[in-house]
Parts: C-alpha cells; structure tokens; sequence
C-alpha cells in the first residue's frame, strides 16, 4: 500500500490560508508563524507537483487545480474530525446508535420534533425506529431489543413507564358505507355484521389484533396507511387514532360512527427505558427530548 505524499496538516494549513484571506491572516488565527505556513503549503505544493496556489499582491488565490483539490479535501478533514469526535464520544459512553420501539399509534410527528431537536446534539448517533404493536412492543422492552420504548395501554409487569399522553380512537367508514346511515348503532350486533378492519398485533405467535369487535368477517393489515386505504374504497369500518382521521372526518373523506356506550376510546401512551442501568448519557438525552413535547403541549 502506497503511503500518502501529503498530511491532514498540510491540508488543513492550506485551508487556513484561503479561508482567512492569507498567510499573515491564517498565522494569526492559527497562533502560527507565517514562515511555517508557507512552508506546509510550498511543500505540499512540491509533493503533489501541482500549484495550488498563486499569491497576487499580499493576497494568496486558489489556481484551478487547488479548487478541485481544496474542495475535497474539506470533506477528508470533516470525515477525520468526526471520526475522531466518535472514538472521543465512545470512551465517554455516548452510544453510537440508539434503537428506538414505536407503537404506531403514537404521532409519528411528535418522535420527529423530539429527533429533530436531538440531531444538532446526537453526535452521530444512528436512530432506528422500530413500529410495533401491542404485545410485539411488549416483547422489545422485555428482551431488552430496544433502548426507548414508546408504548400503548399497560405497561408490560414489572417495568417503570412515564406517562405521555392520552390518545382518542374514533370508529370510521367510508360516508356511503351502510353504517354511516346508522344515527345510533345500538351494540356490537349490527357492527358484526360488516368487515371490519384491524391493526395486526406484531408479537410472536400472537392471536390479537387492534381494535377487533368480534365482526364475523375482518382484514387485518400491518398499519393504520393500509386501513386508511381501503376504507377509501369504502370497504369495511375501523378504530382509527383522532389525529389520522380529524381531518379526512372534516372533509367528508370519512364519517365518524357513533356506537351506543363506546362512540370513542382513549389509550394512554407511556414512556419506557426497558434498562435504566445500561442506559447512556444519548437516550437520556433523547428521553429528555421526547418527554419535553409533551410539556410543551400542557404549558
């Protein structure tokens, strides 16, 4: 393997010199004597054969050549900070990745508010979202596959959870779906009588599903786009969150049924770390973050 003719210094000197207009301006920001910067430059210059640089007057100006080349090396020199930046994250405990559970009723727009005001400060950590749905999320937390869990309904025995919000489902059909013309539907006799859509639990080998009323005839499907899909094509009924369906309800898109005793119902949403002991300075952060949206909604 050949070795390289130039250094990282070398590059980042020439750099200096462009972006601060000079050799005595970049000497002086760098605490650097000129002579020494001409130096790095002349004799990078001479390694790589090419001339980067062309001084008219007291100012130094980038030839072609030294564009093309400058250019790149920008992304070389950032590529090596960050990657010097990670091993230093990495000896202090900040977690390079971080995985994320998501039972998809919670607002997908609320975790991107919460990520988007984690990026600046992530230091490079990836982000998986994992979207999951009942038991499916209950056993992330329980395997410890996760290191944030955002889950519906009761929290899994045995773990701590720190409550979110309250979400609303509203049962929903296409407006000419026979149901619609329903004022009052008295029980879950005449529901049972139609399809019914439902949401697929994603645990292993498990038989529940989100939302069923016992209906005679269902489809189930992997998320709330797939439902929201074919209830356009009027086919079936479905327990949709508040916040999917407000307003394809406003439009006429879709008509909110109204069940006698149940014509709504509410599900808390909680926070869980699944291991508070293995858990890094990142997903505090991130918690922090997640937990501050909903502040900010109460305030």
């Amino acid at each position: 393997m050949d070795r390289a003719k130039s250094t990282l210094e070398q590059w980042r000197t020439l750099q200096a010199v462009v972006d601060y207009g000079g050799y005595s301006q970049a000497a002086a920001k760098l605490n650097k004597s000129q002579s020494s910067l001409n130096h790095a430059v002349a004799k990078l210059q001479a390694q790589l054969g090419i001339e980067l640089l062309e001084v008219k007057g007291r100012k130094a100006y980038l030839t072609e050549q030294g564009e093309v080349l400058l250019r790149r090396s920008r992304h070389i020199t950032k590529s090596v900070a960050e990657l010097e930046l990670l091993a230093n994250n990495l000896e202090n405990g900040w977690e390079p990745s971080l995985t994320i559970a998501r039972e998809i009723i919670y607002p997908m727009d609320k975790l991107v508010d919460a990520l988007s005001d984690f990026l600046p400060e992530s230091r490079g950590t990836r982000i998986t979202i994992v979207d999951s749905v009942i038991t499916g999320t209950h056993e992330l937390i329980k395997d410890q596959l996760v290191d944030i869990a955002i889950s519906g309904g009761v929290a899994p025995k045995g773990v701590l959870s720190e409550p979110l919000c309250e979400l609303d489902f509203l049962l929903v059909c296409h407006p000419e779906h026979p149901l619609a013309s329903e004022p009052n539907i008295e029980d879950d006799l005449t529901l049972a009588q139609h399809l019914q859509i439902v949401i697929k639990d994603t645990g292993q080998g498990s038989n529940i599903d989100l939302g069923w009323l016992k209906a005679e005839q269902r489809w189930t499907v992997s998320n709330f786009h797939e439902a929201l899909a074919i209830l356009n094509r009027n086919i079936g009924f479905c327990w949709v969150p508040k916040h999917l369906v407000d307003s394809l309800i406003e439009t006429g898109e879709l008509s909110q049924l109204s069940l006698k005793g149940s014509s709504h119902k509410k599900v808390m949403m909680s926070l869980i770390i699944p291991n508070r002991d293995r858990q890094g300075p990142a997903s505090e952060r991130l918690e922090q973050l997640i937990m501050e949206q909903h502040c900010k909604n109460e305030n």
